[in-house]
């Protein structure tokens, strides 16, 4: 199979199920930035990091795939005439209570938080950072994406608990590595 497939160069791009729709839509945008911020987390996977929040990245890259499949699946085409998802795993409850446990685990481990910190640390960390900024632009525009057409909440809720799993990662990332946390005060 090629690589290029010249569909899409009149400005559209294929849906799973075959519809056609213009690359800048909602749509798009809004799976294409859920890619995005899976490839931030392959960048992140290149640091060295703790294995065990390495291969938390890994599922977490995978439900992003997942993730994304949902939104590039026409709403009318989500399920099969059985009532089966068309999408292998879509994300659920479990998915995002795996997050809230994975976080859970990590905050133990670290300061409790009294002020606002600034992103940064060493490389990992600050691009755990970077990913949780994507992430929350991936959240609003499936938020944006669910006023036109119906997305499943667990979509939000994962997006939403992906991102504070990111900024307590980035936390960790940086304490692994001996970096002290930077409090933002207001009026310094």
């Amino acid at each position: 199979m090629k690589v290029y497939t010249k569909t899409g160069d009149n400005g559209t791009t294929g849906l799973y199920g075959g519809n056609r729709v213009s690359k800048n839509s909602l749509k798009i945008e809004s799976y294409g930035t859920v890619d995005e911020l899976n490839s931030y987390l392959g960048l992140i996977r290149s640091y060295k990091i703790n294995p065990a929040l390495e291969e938390e990245i890994i599922i977490i890259q995978k439900d992003l795939f997942n993730l994304g499949a949902e939104l590039a699946t026409p709403v009318e085409k989500l399920y099969l005439a059985n009532g089966e998802p068309r999408i292998p795993k879509m994300i659920s409850n479990e998915d995002i209570e795996q997050l809230e446990n994975w976080i859970d685990d990590m905050e133990e481990q670290l300061e409790k938080l009294s002020h606002f910190i600034l992103p940064g640390g060493n490389k990992a960390a600050s691009h755990a950072h970077i990913a949780r900024c994507i992430c929350r632009r991936a959240e609003r525009l499936v938020v944006g994406l669910k006023e036109v057409e119906e997305v499943r909440i667990e979509l939000f809720q994962y997006l939403n608990r992906l991102s504070d799993y990111l900024f307590v990662l980035g936390r960790k990332i940086a304490k692994d590595n001996n970096h002290e946390e930077i409090k933002w005060i207001p009026g310094e």
